[in-house]
């Protein structure tokens, strides 16, 4: 199980101009990116036996945490295109 941290700076290490660009410019973008943030810390907090919750509760907040680092994903790629275009 790992300990380390899974921030968005750190999911998309080459895109931190677009990351802080999109946070400025997209609310949407903002509210996945204070839930994703959310999630985390309490994916971080369970892997780090701070908090010790049910196995089906920590997979929830995995499954969820993906969901939402697709959505990201989906944006960021959509960003990228619609800047290249």
């Amino acid at each position: 199980m790992s300990n380390t941290p899974h921030e968005l700076a750190d999911e998309f290490p080459n895109d931190h101009e677009l990351l802080h660009k999109l946070k400025m410019l997209d609310r949407h973008f903002v509210t996945l990116a204070e839930r994703y943030h959310e999630v985390n810390g309490e994916i971080h907090r369970i892997e780090a036996q701070i908090e010790t919750p049910s196995d089906d509760y920590t997979e929830s907040l995995k499954k969820k945490r993906l969901a939402l680092i697709d959505e990201i994903s989906g944006i960021i790629a959509k960003a990228k295109a619609d800047a290249s275009a």
